[in-house]
């Protein structure tokens, strides 16, 4: 048996009720610079995304485009000046059938991806396509739905896929938004069994998924980001600085949207 400790900054006298379960003042300014970040990058996908994201928002084939970011989100970008290198090398053409060869690729920080498992994630995931009609078809639903009603049903479709962790199929849709390729937003985080849920957990102070989604929204309404951004911002403030997952992103949290979620919570 494996024990695993957590490692908390010491109780301070921090109190706040946007983030219950935080006792530390050094734990909730770390927790603004991860929210500030990640508003960050969700804005950087939008205006500017880096060259993986943006070889999937240039994409003439939409279902090209979709295979790409299924790839990003499946095997995750590495870290540094190479973030896409290795998904650059494994990319396949859709239209081809051809499967990547995974068996030297280089894995980023929140792959989903579990080399025991072989190929059989990627076999399920084009299987569902073509059962769907496309992935387009597949992902995009009803002409009528609304962003959010579109952003559930694709997730829960995607969660039939063996092997595609739910942060990895978060930040597909996420992406897919933020690129304009499809039209989606999150109205919820659909809390898994993952590090953003431990995050979530240990930050306010509670494990019912309810009560979890309720104040993630009261939290990041209070501090003026992105719902969304809490997925990404959770996940790396529940991980040791090593094991943060920047996704590629080339941008740093802006000092002034630090100091300003900070003050919010009282950090």
């Amino acid at each position: 048996m494996q024990v695993r400790r957590e490692v908390r900054a010491a109780d301070d006298g921090y109190r706040n009720e946007l983030v219950p379960g935080l006792k530390s003042s050094a734990d909730a300014r770390r927790l603004a610079e991860e929210l500030a970040f990640s508003a960050a990058r969700l804005a950087e996908l939008a205006t500017d995304p880096p060259a993986g994201y943006a070889a999937v928002a240039a994409a003439d084939d939409p279902e090209q485009a979709l295979w790409l970011a299924f790839l990003i989100a499946y095997l995750g970008p590495l870290e540094g000046d190479v973030a896409f290198a290795a998904i650059d090398g494994a990319a396949t053409d859709w239209a081809t059938g051809e499967l990547p060869d995974l068996s030297e690729t280089k894995l980023g920080p929140r792959t989903s991806h579990d080399p025991a498992r072989g190929d059989r994630t990627l076999t399920a995931y084009r299987a569902w396509a073509e059962r769907s009609g496309g992935q387009v078809a597949g992902l995009a639903g009803e002409e009528a739905w609304s962003p959010e009603r579109r952003f559930s049903r694709a997730f829960e479709r995607l969660g039939t896929l063996p092997g595609f962790a739910r942060g990895p199929r978060f930040d597909l849709l996420v992406s897919l938004g933020r690129l304009g390729v499809l039209d989606l937003t999150a109205e919820s985080l659909h809390f898994g069994e993952d590090q953003t849920a431990i995050g979530g957990k240990r930050v306010f102070g509670i494990a019912d998924l309810f009560l979890l989604e309720k104040r993630s929204a009261e939290l990041t309404d209070a501090v003026g980001v992105p719902l969304e951004a809490l997925d990404l911002a959770l996940h790396n403030w529940s991980r040791p600085p090593q094991g943060r997952a920047t996704m590629g992103s080339q941008v740093t949290a802006d000092p002034d949207a630090v100091e300003l979620i900070a003050g919010e919570l009282g950090a």
